[in-house]
């Protein structure tokens, strides 16, 4: 048990210092075995994610090129956004624990956008 929180309190740490909202990484724990969190891979095609994880709640078009699809897991009656990232070439680049709103938002702050 010991262990077990020490490292969720070291990722924590680690998450605050890379940006403005980090993810909490209680969310991966608890939502590890969802397809779109375990199976979803950098590089991978958007026609592979969405046979994944089906249709996504909303699809965002990136400012630079590249689209971001919004996911809502559902675990225990619990609700937690998940977002996937797409390059201009239709693979991914990124995703995580928070919506294409808040991701971006993100960017934007850490790059001084």
């Amino acid at each position: 048990m010991y262990r077990q929180t020490l490292a969720i309190l070291l990722a924590s740490a680690t998450l605050a210092a890379c940006g403005s909202r980090p993810e909490n990484p209680v969310d991966y724990v608890t939502y590890r075995d969802e397809p779109l969190v375990k199976q979803v891979e950098n590089g991978m095609t958007m026609q592979r994610v969405i046979a994944i994880g089906g249709s996504p709640s909303s699809v965002i078009d990136l400012p630079h090129g590249g689209t971001c699809n919004n996911y809502v897991l559902n675990r225990d009656g619990h609700q937690q956004a998940y977002y996937v990232r797409f390059d201009a070439t239709g693979h991914v680049d990124d995703k995580g624990f928070k919506t294409c709103k808040q991701r971006q938002e993100d960017q934007d702050a850490t790059h001084g956008a």
